[in-house]
C-alpha cells in the first residue's frame, strides 16, 4: 500500500519498483541506497536484493485500494525510467494512475533521455506529474528532455543543490523544488544558490518550493529562507 512520507511536498510514496544505480553527482550520497540496505538487514522482504533493481508486480494496484485522494510520490526508491526497468512495466504502473484520477502522482527521473524516448507510448493523464532532477548546471539538458513530452504539469526537483544553476530556462515548467543535501556526508548548499533560483522561478512566474536547507541535521537546520517558508504548488489540479 502506499505509505505516509515526511517528505515535505508529497502525501505518501509508492514503490512499485525499488532500486538503482548512480549516474550522476546527486547520486553520491544517495538517501534510498542508505534506507535500502536498512530495510534489507531488517528482513523487509521488498528489500531482500538490497539496493538492486526489483519489480514489485504485487504492488501495482495498490493505490486502486485507497479511496480518500492523495498526493503520491512513485518511486521514491527508485527510478521509473531506468534502463532495467521494462517498458511493459512501465506501461502498467502508468495504467495504474490512469485508473485512479482522485490521486495525483509524482514521478521523477534523472533519466530524462529515456522519458523523452518513451513519452509516446505512454498515456500521460492530468493527475501525472512528471518531473526531472537537476543539481547543477552541467545537468539542464534534463529539462529540455522534460518539455519535451505530454506530461500535462511539468517540476523541477532541484536537490541536492551543488552549485549554482545561473541561466535556468523554466517556459513550460510548472514547479520548482529546491533542497540541499542531507545525512552524514551531506555537502554544503550555499543561500546564494537558493536565492538565485528562486528569484529566477519568481520573474517567470513559477511556484518555488524550498524544501530544507539540509546538512547532518537537518530538523534542526530547517527550512526557512529569508524569514519565511516557501511552500508553492503548481496551480494544476488532478481530477476527481
Amino acid at each position: 500500500m502506499p505509505a505516509r512520507t515526511a517528505i515535505e511536498w508529497t502525501e505518501s510514496t509508492w514503490n512499485p519498483v525499488t532500486g538503482c544505480t548512480k549516474i550522476s553527482p546527486g547520486c553520491k550520497h544517495c538517501y534510498a541506497e542508505r534506507m535500502a540496505k536498512r530495510l534489507k538487514a531488517m528482513g523487509q522482504h521488498n528489500y531482500r536484493n538490497g539496493f538492486e533493481i526489483t519489480i514489485h508486480e504485487h504492488a501495482l494496484h495498490a493505490p486502486i485500494k485507497i479511496k480518500k485522494p492523495q498526493t503520491i510520490f512513485v518511486n521514491s526508491m527508485s527510478d521509473l525510467f531506468h534502463n532495467r526497468v521494462p517498458l511493459d512495466f512501465i506501461k502498467n504502473v502508468f495504467a495504474t494512475m490512469n485508473l485512479t484520477p482522485h490521486h495525483c502522482y509524482q514521478v521523477l527521473t534523472k533519466r530524462s533521455g529515456r522519458l523523452r524516448e518513451l513519452n509516446a507510448t505512454l498515456e500521460w493523464a492530468p493527475n501525472i506529474w512528471m518531473g526531472v532532477s537537476v543539481e547543477n548546471g552541467e545537468y539542464i539538458h534534463r529539462i529540455d528532455d522534460l518539455r519535451e513530452t505530454d506530461a500535462h504539469t511539468k517540476f523541477l526537483s532541484i536537490e541536492p543543490l551543488l552549485g549554482p544553476i545561473p541561466n535556468l530556462e523554466l517556459s513550460g515548467i510548472d514547479w520548482v523544488i529546491v533542497g540541499g543535501e542531507s545525512g552524514p556526508k551531506a555537502r554544503l548548499m550555499e543561500k546564494s544558490w537558493v536565492t538565485g533560483i528562486r528569484d529566477q522561478c519568481e520573474r517567470a512566474n513559477v511556484p518555488f518550493f524550498f524544501k530544507q536547507w539540509g546538512g547532518v541535521n537537518k530538523k534542526k537546520a530547517g527550512r526557512t529562507l529569508d524569514g519565511k517558508i516557501w511552500d508553492a504548488m503548481p496551480v494544476a489540479a488532478c481530477i476527481a
